[in-house]
């Protein structure tokens, strides 16, 4: 089945509404897909009911992708099929959420008093759907909004890093808790884009003491020497394979959509439905 694990929505910093999501995926051909938004899953229900309303022909996986801190990394969890009523599950998303809220509030008050920018927080939270996850791409833009930088970019340059002396890093759960967290909630739990982390081997078996049951092997930011390098990772530790665009907008650059362009072989949906069985009967 075609499919494409892992999408943002305007529910955390992706420009697209859950239902243009679903549109778009019918558009490029997708049968499949899991809407994984940081540290909500918001937008499932909307996707789901508008799915059901139009009659499209399309498979909806409640996803997340769930923002954590070791070691100085930070380090994004996936999980899949959550049983979202469970309970620390719940509390994992009301903590999250908090630490985001505790974040840009701390980062306004120092852009006032050290640098003399004055946004408010209503300005970073109406960018973003009602409920949904603020974070560093909304503070940046209303920074730039603001008159604090001339683009996007220069606000990440200037104020948005560990070195700005107005920067707050954010209190989140460690990529053990998310993991375990998921686990136990009935879901699998994956590490994103591994690529991004010189320590990615030694912390991939770490984890799986916690529940981890994947790798993120496809990724739009992984070249085929990656994408094989995680592959066998995964076929060693007998983990499974999942993959995405990581779609957060169009690429205005060349016009193309990017959703479901990552070229994800057919068999990683079957795989994860397997897997999600399997811990199921565990």
């Amino acid at each position: 089945m075609k499919s494409d694990l892992h999408i943002h929505t305007y529910f955390s910093d992706g420009v697209f509404s859950p239902e243009k999501i679903a549109d778009t995926a019918v558009e490029v051909g997708l049968q499949a897909i899991a809407l994984t938004d940081h540290d909500n899953v918001l937008s499932y229900d909307i996707a789901k009911d508008y799915i059901s309303k139009k009659g499209l022909e399309l498979e909806l996986i409640r996803g997340i992708e769930v923002n954590t801190l070791y070691k100085n990394y930070e380090v994004h969890i996936l999980g899949y099929f959550m049983d979202v009523e469970n309970s620390d599950f719940q509390n994992l998303l009301k903590t999250q959420q908090q630490a985001r809220i505790k974040q840009a509030k701390e980062i306004i008050s120092l852009l006032a008093k050290k640098e003399g920018i004055k946004i408010k927080f209503e300005d970073i939270k109406k960018q973003v759907a009602e409920g949904g996850s603020i974070g560093r791409p909304h503070i940046a833009k209303a920074i730039t909004n603001a008159g604090g930088t001339n683009n996007v970019m220069d606000a990440y340059a200037k104020y948005i890093h560990d070195d700005s002396p107005v920067y707050v890093q954010r209190k989140t759960v460690s990529p053990h808790d998310a993991v375990e967290i998921i686990y136990d909630a009935g879901g699998v739990p994956v590490i994103a884009h591994p690529h991004d982390l010189d320590i990615a081997e030694t912390l991939i078996k770490e984890l799986m003491q916690y529940g981890l049951r994947g790798i993120e092997a496809y990724h739009r930011k992984h070249s085929p020497a990656c994408v094989e390098y995680f592959s066998s990772m995964a076929e060693e530790l007998g983990l499974i394979v999942t993959g995405g665009s990581d779609f957060h907008c169009p690429n205005i650059m060349n016009g193309q959509i990017i959703l479901g362009k990552n070229f994800v072989p057919e068999w990683i949906y079957d795989k994860l439905i397997e897997e999600k069985k399997r811990i199921d009967m565990a």
